[in-house]
């Protein structure tokens, strides 16, 4: 059992306050006296609120229960739900029009559009990865995926292959920088005539560095290198700009259940802070060491030397206000809202980076992201938070700043509200689809079946939900100061489906969607080339808003009957999913994977695509769609499909038949438990499953 120690009446983990003490501290001027003071008074200050505001939701869910339940079996009236909604104060009244505020945003954030990666941070070597992704070779990311037909043959360099991609590129080349004359196919040397010559930046070694819709794309002529030395202009490779920003995730992505775990985190967060995150493993039989890129230097066509950013912009989530920790135990003896402490501890971090030059960021700012926020009086909840939190390190107001995950049903139906409370602090508003699929199924648990997980996305809600999204927040006047993103492309093996279909996430007006690898944030990166996103939000500008009623279209199956064969193939694909992920979460404290899905196709899985897949099978089972039998029926038989996806682990501990699995246990415990977790989440019945699986070990 971690030891505790006393820190200003609070019991802090020692491990943490070794950490916080020796460590984080040491460089920002703060000592460990006025630290442990400030944390103390900000946990007394903020917890009883935050333990208001959970009960707040268990009450309006409560309500909207027992509205549900008063009905059953009659239509939903729309208008009258509405009506109820604003009785009880779950829909609060429209703002007067306003435009947010946020000053010293970094341009990543507020007026370029480029693709985003989430990143767990803890994992070393992946966060290494996306923050080097800033730059990405457009060359290795089309020969090494489906992006374009066709694989590479044989053990070394395909040259059928690279003609497939060198043509590839260069049809692109012809789009985003076009020549004077002819074809970047035709061209016979390094002597460049551009159609606009103003798109010319600069230059490098080896490099011609141009700029299209914000983004820059280097072109690398170097007859020596083996693909230069073919071509007839010399040309090596094209690199990208490409994640223009990078969430290093404390919440989803992450199985982070103890002291010890968060300070493996915030240990990640502080070397990148720091600039001095590293580290060394194996690959291929070597030992290899990866560090954080340098930036990237120039020379202007005035001869002047500049440089150009080498990292993305890092942004961190913290957790949202559900969850406790026992990193920190309050007076009254209760763990601590781990929302705060990740509040308190990734902003003091953030200060090493405030206090370089250099740096993550270039105007002075920390950005945190803050998800899982139910309405406005929560979003103002953070706002007071940060205050407080800026007050206690010495920071500037507003130095912290926001990004508002809107994926929660009464933080979609009250957006705009959500954003005024957080108006000189916004950054970034993003949907998530699966999350709020999920708070939307429990929201109206009570309502009826819902309709099958995969008819979701075409609902008349969720596009209401997109579009509103992008729609109130130009309104509020994000465009030019902050991010509107768009959610996740979870199938890291499909770069030409996610060729064919992301385009309609710029396309909508937003300037950032979520990628799951670098090499996805390359390919997804020619998007913003095709697409000017800030030329669509001025077109989207002129848009009216699409109405609450329609976002307020509950999804449920009116009067349909599924087949006996109908309701396994749905049992079994959610059940084949929350085995695949939990398994890895439980065992092995892994938060986020590729996950084999049903069909063996390798998905990033996170505990948002646990949630909605738990309280689909928990909604059947509620409305007597389907019995408990058929859902243990359906765990029984995607136990030994997930045992087998998995054979090749020698970590892995098999499921099937084996009921003292805590990973068995869990996933069950989603779904027969699923109705009473709060709003649907899955973090309680996680975390308490691998807590008790680590002091099993």
């Amino acid at each position: 059992m971690t030891s505790m120690t006393d820190r200003a009446g609070l019991q802090v983990a020692q491990p943490l306050a070794t950490f916080i003490e020796e460590r984080a501290l040491p460089g920002t001027g703060i000592d460990a006296g006025r630290f442990w003071q400030g944390t103390a008074a900000i946990f007394a200050r903020f917890a009883p609120e935050n333990a208001a505001l959970l009960a707040r939701r268990d009450d309006l869910q409560a309500r909207i229960d027992t509205y549900y339940g008063d009905r059953a079996g009659q239509p939903i009236d729309t208008p009258a739900l509405r009506h109820f909604l604003e009785d009880i104060g779950y829909l609060v009244p429209e703002p007067a029009p306003f435009q947010i505020g946020s000053e010293n945003v970094d341009d990543e954030v507020a007026r370029l559009a480029g693709p985003q990666l989430v990143v767990p941070i803890l994992n070393a070597r992946f966060l290494l990865n996306a923050a080097n992704a800033r730059w990405g070779s457009l060359y290795d990311a089309l020969y090494g995926t489906d992006a374009i037909p066709g694989t590479a043959e044989g053990r070394g360099y395909d040259p059928r292959r690279g003609a497939q991609v060198i043509a590839w590129a260069k049809s692109f080349l012809d789009k985003a920088v076009p020549l004077a004359n002819g074809s970047w196919a035709d061209l016979a040397s390094d002597d460049i005539q551009l159609a606009d010559p103003a798109q010319y930046r600069g230059r490098s070694e080896k490099g011609r560095l141009f700029r299209h819709n914000g983004l820059h794309i280097e072109i690398v002529f170097d007859r020596a290198h083996p693909i230069g030395r073919d071509d007839p202009a010399g040309i090596a490779d094209v690199i990208l700009e490409s994640a223009l920003t990078t969430i290093c995730d404390l919440e989803d992505s992450v199985a982070a259940v103890d002291a010890e775990d968060k300070v493996a985190a915030y240990a990640n967060w502080l070397g990148l802070m720091r600039g001095d995150l590293s580290d060394r493993f194996e690959k291929n039989g070597a030992m290899m060491t990866r560090a954080l890129n340098p930036d990237r230097s120039y020379i202007a066509p005035d001869s002047s030397r500049f440089t150009l950013p080498g990292r993305s912009l890092l942004f961190v989530r913290n957790v949202g206000h559900l969850m406790t920790t026992p990193a920190i135990r309050l007076p009254n003896g209760a763990e601590a809202p781990e929302g705060i402490l990740d509040g308190i501890v990734t902003s003091l971090i953030a200060m090493h980076d405030l206090q370089r030059d250099g740096g993550n960021s270039r105007t002075g700012s920390v950005y945190i992201v803050k998800p899982k926020m139910h309405g406005p009086e929560e979003v103002a909840f953070t706002n007071r938070l940060f205050d407080a939190i800026e007050d206690m390190l010495g920071l500037a107001r507003h130095t912290l700043k926001v990004g508002v995950m809107d994926e929660e049903r009464r933080t979609s139906a009250n957006l705009a509200a959500c954003i005024e409370a957080v108006r000189d602090r916004i950054v970034f508003i993003n949907t998530g689809f699966l999350d709020r699929t999920g708070d939307e199924m429990h929201t109206s648990m009570r309502a009826g079946p819902m309709i099958r997980k995969s008819e979701m996305k075409s609902s008349d809600w969720i596009a209401a939900y997109e579009d509103r999204n992008v729609q109130i927040g130009l309104a509020c006047g994000l465009s030019g100061r902050a991010q509107i993103g768009k959610g996740m492309w979870a199938a890291p093996d499909r770069m030409a489906d996610m060729l064919d279909q992301k385009a309609g996430h710029p396309n909508s007006g937003a300037n950032t969607a979520w990628v799951p690898s670098p090499t996805a944030a390359t390919l997804h990166a020619t998007h913003y080339h095709r697409i000017d996103v800030f030329a669509r939000q001025a077109e989207r500008k002129a848009e009216a808003i699409a109405p609450l009623d329609r976002l307020l279209t509950i999804p449920v199956a009116k009067g349909h009957n599924w087949s006996e064969e109908e309701i396994a193939q749905e049992l079994d694909n959610n059940a084949q999913g929350i085995l695949g992920y939990v398994v890895r979460w439980i065992d092995q404290g892994v938060g986020c994977s590729k996950v084999p899905d049903i069909h063996d196709i390798g998905l990033m899985e996170d505990r948002a695509t646990l949630r909605i897949s738990s309280q689909h099978m928990a909604n059947w089972l509620l409305h007597g769609v389907c019995t408990s039998e058929q859902v243990d029926a359906a765990f029984t038989r995607m136990a030994a499909k997930v045992d087998a996806q998995n054979a090749g682990d020698p970590l892995y501990r098999p499921m099937s038949g084996h009921p003292e699995s805590l990973a068995w246990q869990a996933a069950r415990a989603l779904v027969f438990e699923g109705v009473a977790q709060p709003n649907g989440y899955t973090e309680p019945l996680l975390h308490k499953y691998r807590a008790l699986a680590k002091a099993l070990a």
